[in-house]
């Protein structure tokens, strides 16, 4: 069966590998009503250059199967009713297998079905296979040298909005166990599709807690919006420094760096738990590169190690080989859709952009754009011929607008890698939500580490202007390690469109319905530390036909401390910077462990020790050192803090990290 085998590697006496190839996981993706893509790839040592395996051809293994109706149909839901294990049984006899799969919340990766020669390559053998499944497909691939070794089977045939289960063998070991699901077809009504959406898994930074979570969710589909790697030379503090430890941009680089994302168990449970529906952004390649710009370096040498980032990506990730690179161009925007009730549009935000700036007059050129006139007018078009109920962006970078200047007097929207840098295409996109009322559009979106929930203005210049959409911005996976946690309800200083703002890590899970689509921000409790706890910070709705977002869990209590002062930077004094905050109650406040952030929350925050404020009395918190006082306390601080960076904005939060009220100290 093996043919020559695998005479240059490592062998035992069967002739097999002696290390287990099946080191990265399965994954699979892209589900279509009759098709999915199952995906692994072969490296026994996967952090040398050509993850341990020969420089040839070698067949791999595959078996795909399903639950089975006693009545011949197909069972699509998961039943939590039977209290099976997964051990296997083989019949010698006649060559049969069965197999048995217990319920979600008992599921490990790590179970085994059984592979049997007389099997290979049959399709559908009409035979239940034991406790209810039935065999549906199997056969050989090959893993190629030229790919990595990694396989991409792209099953068809299959029944739309089922449940099966999948497995890889090469030689005597045998892959984890992975978990998949086909969409339903375009005409069938469904009552609910469960979702969620990640981005941002700087390795060096934290653990994947996130993803542990994320794989006991019960979801239909999942959604990877972009920075799966990071191409630096991070080291981090938790001994998860990056291979190779520099910045990487050979192919042989960008596998190693896969590889290595990929070996974290977390993250392989969390691909064998659902299908993955995957994009990118800038940091698979290079920092905020621009199609073909990456500052400092020639186009066409760029270009080389553009190629060579796409290419390891399409080998690492569960996409169609009809989405494989040419060179340093590959064809990654798609359409997704889940019965009457959904379609995803999968943006690619980086291939085609012009170049970011950081001025806002040149953001407002017109022929500027962030999606190429090819992607815009299919999604446009998409947009025309839709005939779902909800209609999903799943987008890189925040589309809402982001005000550089946080007195309300003045409006500034900069530039940046953001939809802030492009204008026109914005308005082109908010123009087309405002024309169809039945369109429901919600943007999905990533990169900036940091949970956001927006209302889409059909004109930003105007927050009086009309809601004709939806965004919710997820935080990352584990990128900046722990943040502060502190949160925002409602609108912030400078976007009264924001309803949510939170510096945390985690995920985002939807919920939708033809009536609503839910959001649950699911926050977790550490990624410094190998496993954290999780909960769900707040959820939100949007209903069917009318845009925007609405907070349905209790908004928590939110003591009465407002700034009535801000005075920055007076030439290096740092005593004379200074924030002044008022008790607006009728009671006194207990402040103890406050935070008084200088930074937006997201740094240079003062966390006020024992310490209560009177009813109508205020407070000074000066920068620096100085005796404290109950009408003035120091930072101990040594260096500037109100010094205009971005964010210029002032926040203080109480010891929930809740925030209390934000001010400008531009407006001051």
């Amino acid at each position: 069966m093996w043919g020559d085998g695998v005479a240059n590697a490592e062998v035992d006496h069967s002739n097999h590998f002696v290390d287990d190839p099946f080191t990265l996981g399965v994954a699979s993706g892209d589900p279509l009503p009759d098709s999915v893509v199952l995906w692994t790839r072969l490296a026994p040592n996967p952090l040398e250059s050509d993850g341990g395996m020969p420089d040839f051809n070698v067949p791999v293994q595959w078996k795909i199967i399903a639950k089975h109706h006693h009545d011949g149909g197909w069972d699509d839901h998961r039943d939590h009713d039977d209290d099976h294990d997964w051990s296997d049984h083989h019949d010698q006899n006649d060559g049969h297998w069965e197999h048995n799969v217990d319920d979600r919340d008992k599921w490990d990766s790590n179970r085994e079905l059984n592979f049997n020669s007389e099997n290979e390559g049959k399709r559908d053998s009409g035979r239940n296979t034991g406790r209810g499944f039935h065999l549906v497909q199997s056969g050989v691939a090959f893993a190629r040298p030229e790919h990595a070794h990694s396989v991409h089977i792209e099953v068809e045939d299959l029944e739309p909005n089922t449940e099966y289960y999948y497995q890889f063998r090469f030689g005597r070991y045998r892959s984890p166990l992975g978990r998949t699901k086909t969409a339903p077809t375009a005409d069938s009504e469904i009552d609910e599709l469960e979702f969620a959406f990640v981005s941002c898994q700087n390795y060096p930074y934290g653990y994947y807690t996130a993803h542990e979570h994320l794989a006991e969710e019960e979801l239909d589909v999942a959604f990877h919006l972009g920075d799966y790697i990071y191409e630096g030379d991070s080291k981090g503090s938790l001994d998860r420094g990056h291979e190779p430890s520099r910045e990487i941009r050979s192919l042989s680089d960008y596998r190693i760096r896969y590889a290595q994302y990929k070996s974290d168990s977390n993250l392989q449970e969390a691909h064998a738990a659902f299908p993955w529906i995957v994009t990118w952004d800038d940091h698979e390649v290079a920092n905020n590169y621009a199609d073909e710009i990456d500052e400092g370096t020639p186009p066409e040498e760029f270009l080389e190690r553009r190629a060579a980032a796409y290419q390891a990506y399409w080998e690492h990730q569960p996409i169609r080989r009809s989405r494989m690179p040419d060179g340093p161009d590959m064809p990654l925007y798609r359409r997704f859709t889940f019965g009457q009730l959904a379609e995803f549009d999968v943006l690619d935000t980086r291939q085609y952009r012009d170049d970011q700036t950081a001025s806002s007059e040149a953001a407002n050129d017109p022929e500027r754009t962030i999606l190429g006139d090819e992607q815009e007018q299919w999604l446009l078009d998409g947009f025309d011929d839709t005939a779902s109920t909800w209609n999903i962006l799943a987008n890189q970078v925040p589309v809402a607008a982001t005000d550089e200047n946080a007195d309300p007097t003045e409006i500034d929207f900069g530039g940046g890698d953001k939809w802030d840098g492009y204008r026109a295409d914005r308005q082109t996109l908010l123009d087309a939500m405002a024309q169809n009322d039945d369109l429901n559009p919600v943007v999905i979106t990533g990169d900036v580490h940091h949970n956001y929930v927006y209302n889409l203005k059909a004109d930003f210049s105007d927050s009086d202007s009309e809601t004709v959409g939806t965004e919710y911005v997820g935080t990352s996976i584990s990128s900046f390690g722990d943040a502060s946690g502190l949160t925002q309800y409602g609108p912030s200083a400078g976007e009264p469109w924001q309803r949510l703002s939170n510096a945390d890590r985690g995920y985002v899970r939807c919920t939708l319905t033809p009536e609503q689509l839910q959001t649950d921000y699911r926050v977790v409790s550490t990624v410094e530390e190998p496993t954290a706890t999780i909960d769900t910070l707040a959820s939100f709705v949007t209903e069917a036909g009318t845009p925007g977002a609405q907070l349905v869990t209790e908004r928590p209590e939110e003591e009465p401390i407002e700034i009535v002062d801000i005075r920055p930077n007076q030439e290096g004094d740092l005593n004379n910077e200074y924030v002044t905050l008022q008790n607006e109650g009728d009671s006194e406040i207990d402040m103890s462990n406050f935070v008084l952030s200088f930074e937006g929350g997201r740094s240079q925050n003062y966390t006020f020790g024992d310490f209560s404020l009177d009813a109508s009395e205020t407070v000074t918190i000066r920068n620096g050192d100085g005796e404290d006082t109950q009408t003035t306390l120091y930072t101990g601080f040594d260096g500037a803090v109100l010094n205009n960076s971005n964010p210029d904005t002032v926040v203080i939060a109480n010891d929930k990290g809740v925030v209390l009220d934000d001010d400008s100290y531009q407006a001051h």
